[in-house]
């Protein structure tokens, strides 16, 4: 998301093949544990979890977020926040609040400001919330139109001192708003970020992404990262998946975004209903017992 592919082909090339075969993690009790092993699944690791951050959304229609777990980021970036995107990014309930229903709601708007010709919203838990290795998911419904580029990602906490890509990026989530029964998760480092990235798509069959809420997580320890959708493992990144150093072994803090254009997504169309909105149920961290 800091810097992406420039051709989506590009993208696909170094997404490895995709791994439905996986029996689901149940939620039980504030702790997960691995489901039982099905005919002709493998049984993923029994992992035992302890719920220790969330933020649920609760509150009034237009509400602002909680501060003391998020900030946003504000403008349009430099050369449009590495990836040549078209929205200015407001702290503003237009953009960024509460739907009142316990969902944060993030809002591309086509209506220019600040010598953009779009608006949306970014916000981030950097300097308030960090994890380090464990579960972490969202339960999300995600918008619909070219153009569209909503996230779901975490960066490596120490981004100010070594930057981009060397602190390291994690995308839980990220979606093409003209495809919507795809999504991606992948990771950035050093070697391997932008097109260079490693990941792979998850396709649903018969639905799409923007029609229903669908819970996206990773669960994460030192030398691994495991990618889920609604319970089912998809990929497995590890120190020898990545052509570069292993950068994941520290804290990372969360965002969420929507953005508008750039070279992942391409531009918007006339076939682009407006306005567009990102709803997050809730996000929530475990660590491993």
């Amino acid at each position: 998301l800091i810097q992406s592919t420039t051709i989506m082909n590009s993208i696909m090339k170094k997404f490895k093949s995709i791994y439905i075969v996986y029996a689901c993690i149940g939620l039980l009790s504030a702790s997960l544990v691995g489901c039982q092993k099905e005919e002709g699944v493998q049984i993923l690791p029994e992992r035992n979890y302890v719920l220790v951050w969330s933020d649920e959304f609760d509150g009034s229609a237009g509400e602002l977020v909680d501060s003391s777990n998020w900030s946003y980021d504000i403008g349009r970036g430099v050369d449009g926040w590495g990836n040549q995107e078209l929205q200015f990014y407001r702290d503003v309930a237009d953009n960024v609040s509460l739907d009142g229903e316990g969902n944060l709601a993030i809002t591309a708007r086509n209506t220019p400001f600040g010598g953009a010709p779009f608006t949306s919203g970014r916000v981030k838990t950097k300097g308030l919330v960090s994890a380090q290795y464990g579960r972490i998911e969202a339960r999300v419904k995600l918008p619909y139109g070219p153009g569209l580029w909503p996230a779901f990602w975490m960066l490596g906490s120490n981004i100010d001192n070594v930057g981009w890509p060397q602190c390291g990026e994690i995308d839980i989530l990220e979606y093409r708003g003209q495809e919507p029964y795809v999504t991606y998760g992948s990771v950035h480092g050093p070697g391997y970020s932008g097109g260079e990235s490693i990941g792979s798509p998850f396709y649903l069959s018969n639905d799409r992404f923007d029609k229903e809420f669908h819970v996206f997580a990773i669960e994460w320890g030192e030398n691994y990262i495991e990618y889920y959708v609604d319970g089912i493992r998809y990929q497995t990144v590890t120190p020898e998946d990545v052509d570069g150093e292993w950068v994941f072994n520290q804290p990372f803090y969360v965002l969420f975004n929507v953005a508008v254009g750039g070279t992942f997504v391409g531009f918007p169309t006339s076939g682009t209903p407006w306005p567009q909105t990102m709803l997050v149920d809730y996000i929530r961290v475990y660590e491993e017992q």
